[in-house]
């Protein structure tokens, strides 16, 4: 477990401001203590500076995970955020989409959100923005990019896609052996 370089770093967090903006020192300097982020087997996770010193007990290769996994490296060095994420994204994200019940299993499966299953979205939107999906009881589902503007969502037609999947709560069944 070692602090992320300056690269790593400056790519972690150009990922995260697609979805929170500049709520990112939000995440680091929070009432209840200082968080920060580790490095642990290409995985990056989101622990509490209290718990990171007590784990400096435990050996590297012994050690599994230690506090919330916000995503991993690929070999190409490329930042992907996993769904682990979410609770800790979702109250600070700057723009939302929400889903209405029929879309949502679809979702929940894997799929990108048609125009026809579009509840609400946030003002402004621009297309490629990143936002966090949310059903309509205001539950956060998971993270996706939107393919469309809000703009060009009021002119688009029922089976066009306007939000493409990137991550759901239901990957916690789906790829329960790989989500440490």
């Amino acid at each position: 477990m070692r602090p992320l370089t300056e690269e790593e770093t400056r790519t972690m967090f150009e990922k995260l401001s697609k979805y929170i903006g500049d709520n990112i020192k939000l995440l680091v300097d929070r009432p209840d203590g200082t968080y920060c982020f580790r490095l642990h087997n290409d995985r990056v996770y989101y622990v509490s500076e209290k718990i990171l010193k007590l784990a400096t007990n435990i050996a590297r290769d012994k050690l599994i995970a230690l506090g919330t996994c916000f995503g991993k490296f690929t070999k190409t060095q490329k930042f992907r955020l996993h769904i682990t994420a979410l609770d800790y994204l979702a109250p600070y994200a700057k723009y939302k989409v929400w889903v209405k019940p029929g879309a949502e299993q679809s979702f929940l499966y894997g799929n990108h959100v048609l125009k026809s299953g579009l509840g609400r979205i946030t003002e402004n939107t621009s297309q490629y923005q990143g936002v966090i999906v949310y059903s309509m009881a205001d539950v956060p589902l998971g993270f996706g990019v939107a393919a469309k503007s809000t703009q060009e969502c009021r002119k688009l037609d029922p089976m066009a896609i306007v939000l493409f999947h990137q991550a759901d709560i239901g990957e916690y069944i789906r790829h329960e052996e790989s989500l440490t």
